[in-house]
């Protein structure tokens, strides 16, 4: 498993340097300049001209890309043209409420899908399984912005109960910042009342991040305990007069768990991904906002970073994913 473990990181690198590539090549022929903006509107073209030096700019292609790498080669994320922080430090403030919503987005998945699927597939044909089917066919068609502002409407305007904007409540000081996650900081540093605020924010946005991927969840666990409930080695534990308890969920969930190992590294990176429009919605601070503007901005530096991060999480999920099929089955050898 080590020498697997190292020649996934070897590709994990050849992997990071393509999408830098790719990444900078993209991001510099996009039309526009900027320097121009990052300048402002009353700039005038030697200010203009002079910040141009100042950031590399005037170089060819080639050697902004090579100064790039060989900034960030030394831990040199480079500095934001909109905030005028350093870019690794912005990553540090927005990357994890991203997380934060993402893994609660799974957690409402994983708790909602898998049993949902495993009751449908054991229920087959029955009321439940049908309605097991419509709610994942809901997931999968229903557009997530039109989901957020549904509970927006419903749980805001109409019930008044959560709240739609925001980490935490106005007037609230965020709990003190050992990790970046507000949840966990606040039970870390035993501030209750930062802990049910930032819980209460959490709520929606993770239910509207969340819902596609359970219906994801409910259909790949109903298939994969379906196909397993029809082996040979099921119809003979039912023989022997086991539970059917002990039937589904330690000799068919087992054997079906695979696909689904695969399904939640996919999902969550996913996430991670699709949160730009629930970040949007919901005023949620996190990298997907942060990313946004940096494109509406031009912001080379702050677009490197944040493709590069996520693209490394993307590898760093898979694989973990891949690592948990031993564990899941010792059948399997990492060659």
């Amino acid at each position: 498993m080590g020498v697997y473990i190292i020649r996934r990181l070897l590709l994990a690198v050849v992997v990071l340097i393509g999408m830098s590539v790719f990444t900078f090549l993209i991001s510099h022929a996009v039309p526009g300049d900027p320097v121009s903006l990052a300048a402002g509107p009353h700039a005038g073209p030697e200010q203009i001209e002079n910040l141009r030096k100042a950031l590399g700019y005037d170089k060819p292609l080639p050697a902004q890309y090579f100064i790039y790498i060989s900034g960030l080669l030394r831990g040199d994320w480079g500095v934001s043209i909109s905030t005028g922080r350093p870019v690794a430090q912005d990553l540090k403030a927005f990357l994890p409420a991203t997380i934060e919503l993402a893994v609660f987005a799974l957690i409402f998945a994983v708790l909602l899908g898998i049993p949902l699927g495993i009751l449908s597939a054991v229920k087959r044909n029955s009321l439940l399984d049908h309605g097991a089917r419509v709610v994942s066919l809901i997931g999968a068609s229903i557009p997530i912005f039109w989901l957020g502002l549904l509970l927006v409407l419903l749980f805001y305007k109409q019930l008044k109960l959560l709240p739609i904007s925001g980490r935490i409540g106005t007037g609230i000081n965020p709990p003190a910042g050992i990790s970046g996650f507000y949840l966990l900081d606040s039970v870390l540093s035993l501030d209750w009342i930062a802990f049910r605020s930032s819980l209460s924010h959490i709520i929606l946005p993770a239910i509207t991040l969340g819902y596609a991927s359970m219906g994801a969840f409910t259909r790949m666990s109903r298939s994969s305990v379906l196909e397993v409930l029809g082996t040979d080695y099921i119809r003979t534990a039912r023989a022997k007069g086991l539970r059917e308890f002990f039937v589904i969920y330690k000799h068919a969930l087992r054997n079906a768990i695979l696909p689904i190992m695969t399904l939640t590294g996919l999902q969550f990176a996913n996430l991670l991904g699709g949160a730009v429009l629930v970040e949007t919605i919901f005023s949620w601070p996190g990298i997907g906002s942060y990313g946004v503007n940096a494109i509406m901005n031009l912001n080379f530096p702050a677009i490197m970073g944040v493709t590069l991060t996520v693209t490394m999480i993307f590898v760093i999920i898979n694989l973990i994913t891949d690592l948990c099929y031993a564990i899941a089955d010792p059948r399997i050898v990492f060659k």
